[in-house]
């Protein structure tokens, strides 16, 4: 599971999907069973077969949010694109690299929570995204390019900011914001990172809807074309 990743580094994610799964898993959502407190929950589309690896994707909530706001990005649309959705839940209000300016905790429990994952689920390793609204986004892009060898796409909608430990893979990134947005405003957020992330030679999909603090449905079906082509 961890082979070719041996650092302990706190922002590194060491749980790789499995070639021999264990037990079966049943369609449908269900709780994570992590934590007492803060959990999460995994979604298993209807139509998953063990035999036919799934894409997954990872969605991360906003400041105060929980997994149900996580969910809620593309839940509506996993069925159909036969997409597997985790939604960890962040350990305290919001993620670790922003509350504490450090990576730890939620680093580990969502390591946790992908190891127990890809031991039970079929999971096409060239189709894994790390998506998140708001604070989620800005956690998503950061560790999503931190763990670029793990995630292929990143998916952020309304980022604040990115603040990777490092580049490591080439994942590719989808990025909206809306232009009336009064809780991060675009021009110091989106606006600002759009370039930066074009310099550092990554493959950027960018967006701007005219609308507030929120994710449009037809940008979230958008991301999940621009992510599984012929999806959504």
């Amino acid at each position: 599971m961890n082979a070719g990743v041996t650092t302990k580094d706190p922002s590194r994610l060491r749980a790789r999907p499995q070639a021999k799964l264990e037990g079966d898993l049943s369609t449908g959502l269900r709780p994570l069973g992590l934590s007492p407190r803060r959990d999460g929950l995994l979604y298993v589309p209807a139509g998953y077969r063990a035999d036919r690896p799934a894409p997954l994707a990872v969605l991360l909530h906003g400041a105060g949010g929980s997994a149900h706001h996580g969910m809620a990005l593309l839940e509506g649309l996993a069925d159909a694109a036969g997409l597997l959705l985790l939604a960890p839940e962040s350990r305290h209000p919001t993620w670790d690299i922003i509350a504490d300016d450090a990576y730890g905790p939620d680093v580990a429990f969502l390591d946790s929570a992908l190891g127990q994952l890809f031991r039970s689920a079929a999971v096409d390793p060239a189709r894994i995204a790390i998506g998140g609204f708001s604070d989620g986004a800005s956690y998503a892009l950061s560790l999503g390019l931190t763990n670029g060898d793990l995630f292929t796409h990143v998916i952020a909608f309304s980022p604040g900011f990115m603040a990777p430990a490092e580049q490591r893979g080439q994942p590719r990134i989808f990025m909206s914001h809306g232009t009336q947005d009064q809780v991060l405003r675009i021009d110091p957020c989106s606006r600002r990172l759009a370039p930066l992330i074009r310099v550092a030679g990554y493959d950027l999909r960018y967006q701007e809807s005219e609308g507030p603090h929120a994710v449009p449905q037809e940008i979230a079906r958008d991301a999940l074309r621009w992510f599984l082509p012929g999806a959504g």
